[in-house]
């Protein structure tokens, strides 16, 4: 069964994507800063071969790689996209990782997959209380997983843990800095 890894990403604009980090270093910065990144995690991941990679994109002009699969985002809030993302995948296990965590290597995406071989979800904790990685084996439905989350708040990983059912087995992995702002920007950089 194939594996699925989607990248969540903005259209690399400037003055849209990355605002509060922005509002910390500046517009100019905080923009180059999300186009490296995106970058050079698309070149990381896209290329395994034991996953096949999409990046789930917001609307825009921006060009992205021929070769890559390319899926809408759709509208709402993140949750409700990401339900829909993982909906919409063909059959097999999907990864969901965010665009703005420069440390993400295929290491940790290969265990993910490999942890849902026998957990139903797994999550990839954040420093500031977020998620840089969600993934779920679909063997079975996890409904309303990301309901009543709040969003961008150290709350986040915690509310999407509270909806999960007592029977769906989940794990967690290792911790990346989730770049949002200025302090986790130099906390990176320090890194």
């Amino acid at each position: 069964m194939t594996k699925h890894l989607v990248i969540f990403a903005k259209a690399p604009m400037l003055g849209y994507v990355k605002r509060r980090l922005a509002r910390d270093i500046g517009q100019l910065p905080a923009w180059q800063f999300y186009k490296r990144t995106l970058r050079a995690l698309v070149l990381r991941l896209a290329l395994d071969r034991r996953w096949q990679t999409h990046l789930a994109i917001t609307s825009g002009g921006a060009r992205w790689p021929r070769k890559m699969s390319l899926i809408d985002q759709g509208r709402g809030d993140l949750g409700k996209r990401m339900t829909r993302i993982i909906r919409i995948m063909p059959k097999g296990p999907v990864v969901i990782v965010g665009s703005d965590i420069p440390d993400i290597q295929r290491s940790h995406i290969a265990c993910a997959f490999k942890t849902l071989g026998r957990y139903d979800a797994v999550f990839g904790p954040a420093v500031d209380g977020g998620f840089w990685l969600v993934g779920q084996a679909r063997r079975r439905s996890i409904p309303h997983l990301f309901s009543d989350v709040r969003w961008s708040t150290e709350y986040a990983l915690g509310d999407t843990l509270s909806n999960l059912d007592p029977r769906h087995r989940h794990a967690i992995l290792e911790e990346l800095i989730d770049v949002d702002d200025g302090q986790s920007y130099d906390k990176w950089r320090q890194g």
